[in-house]
């Protein structure tokens, strides 16, 4: 998959381009059936199939108090590319060019630089100046300017209608199962293994891998989770808590994993965990006995779980997202 990351960086118009574009934060389930539909018609045509999307998002960049993302640009750029997508252009978004006209916006962006021959969206899709840019008007401007618009109508799983504001809201449930539904793979966070108080192992026995979550991040439910560790392309099961552990007084939001048969040392290094189904609510313990024995219990919960879901996990862990 190439990528472009400005306009002026793509050298000509693409071969009968299909175009689809959006914000696509967490690339779910809909977001597929969308990109399935754009590389289907360009293989159709001999064509290419194009993806065009912005960074930052618009909200974090329109709203004062922004939005939390199910998914990093990094996560975005991979799903898309696993799609099976020929071309990905990433536009910068800034309130300058969210000054953009929607008549603009086809002319110069889609037309101009893209060669847009076909162009495929969901059906909530608006962009543009007063996000002008609606379904009513891509079908009558695309008239006008000779290329059809298709849309892709609303898709659910499970009786819930399959959209980004959706997950979130399942996310901060930590609803991990249904998350798991919508998305079409389970909810994932990574980042580097922090140094930290060093307290898992010595002082309650359980040495864990930290990965601290900042505000802008989309923070699952607190509490404790079955999890799938990956890293360095292995897959082991573990158990985390993601919260800011009262029973030592801390403050800083952290997700804090015990990761099952394994003793490396992997601080600076990055992995990724996979939230496969919330266990129970964070807790204050008495102390480190307490909480140890508490986590034993959770240990049984988890591996229990990962036996009973051992098929499904070993699936997952040899999708490409999780190399």
């Amino acid at each position: 998959m190439k990528i472009y990351k400005k306009i002026s960086d793509i050298p000509a118009p693409f071969d009968h381009a299909c175009v689809t574009l959006g914000n696509f934060d967490g690339v779910h389930n809909g977001h597929q059936l969308l990109f399935g539909e754009v590389v289907r018609r360009a293989w159709q045509r001999n064509g290419t199939s194009v993806v065009v999307t912005f960074d930052p998002h618009p909200l974090k960049v329109l709203r004062p108090d922004g939005i939390q993302l199910i998914s990093t640009l990094e996560q975005k750029i991979e799903l898309i590319e696993m799609a099976g997508i020929d071309v990905l252009v990433i536009l910068p978004f800034t309130r300058e060019f969210a000054a953009t006209t929607a008549e603009d916006f086809v002319d110069k962006v889609l037309i101009d630089a893209i060669g847009v021959r076909e162009l495929i969206v969901g059906y909530d899709y608006a962009f543009g100046k007063g996000r002008r840019g609606d379904i009513g008007f891509l079908r009558s401007y695309g008239q006008r300017k000779g290329f059809p618009v298709h849309v892709v109508e609303a898709h659910y799983e499970g009786g819930m209608p399959v959209s980004s504001t959706r997950i979130r809201e399942l996310v901060s449930e930590g609803r991990m199962q249904d998350v798991r539904r919508l998305l079409g793979r389970y909810y994932q966070i990574r980042g580097t293994v922090q140094v930290g108080k060093r307290r898992g192992g010595p002082v309650v026995g359980f040495p864990t891998a930290n990965l601290r979550i900042s505000p802008d991040d989309l923070c699952p439910r607190r509490g404790v989770y079955v999890t799938q560790v990956v890293y360095d392309g292995r897959c082991y099961g573990g158990i985390s808590n993601i919260g800011v552990n009262p029973t030592f007084g801390d403050n800083r939001l952290v997700a804090e994993t015990h990761i099952f048969d394994f003793d490396d040392t992997i601080y600076g290094k990055s992995i990724k965990i996979n939230l496969l189904r919330h266990v129970r609510g964070e807790k204050k313990f008495s102390g480190p006995a307490e909480l140890a024995r508490q986590i034993s219990r959770d240990i049984l919960v988890a591996r229990r779980v990962l036996a009973e879901s051992s098929k499904e996990i070993l699936l997952s862990c040899e999708e490409k997202y999780n190399r």
